[in-house]
């Protein structure tokens, strides 16, 4: 019979498995993270264009608010599965909500704001008022 040496320390074999620990831990966390969605915004010479990634979702679960120039975007949801079978019964709750603000800027013509969702997409549509469109860029002289 050969003797095979260990290498390892306890110590070593103890932080290893923390870390297993700690990896699944963190992993099973995240599937119950709140869901966040993605936000892009851009601008051109006429508008700022806020786009909002949320799929499998229906334009009735979506609220838009807009409080003095703060722009909300919020949602909540609520699904119920029930599963009957002769052996068992099994009952999941799924509620899931988010809440977005943003700040807008003067320039935004508020009562011209529009809102379509299409293809898993929320869009918000933020026009400039006419006297916001004046070229801001200019040369200045030096004295």
């Amino acid at each position: 019979m050969n003797l095979i040496r260990f290498n390892q320390r306890p110590v070593s074999m103890l932080s290893e498995l923390m870390e297993d620990l700690d990896r699944n831990f963190m992993w099973r966390s995240a599937e119950t993270r709140p869901m966040m969605p993605a936000v892009n915004i851009s601008e051109n010479e006429d508008s700022f264009m806020l786009e909002m990634a949320a799929p499998g979702m229906q334009k009735s679960d979506f609220k838009i608010n807009l409080d003095n120039n703060v722009l909300t975007l919020s949602s909540e949801k609520q699904d119920e599965k029930e599963e009957n079978n002769e052996n068992f019964s099994r009952k999941e709750f799924n509620y899931s909500s988010f809440s977005r603000s943003f700040t807008l800027p003067k320039s935004i013509d508020f009562d011209k704001i529009k809102a379509d969702y299409k293809d898993g997409i929320l869009k918000v549509s933020l026009p400039k008022r006419e006297d916001a469109k004046v070229a801001l860029n200019r040369q200045i002289e030096i004295a």
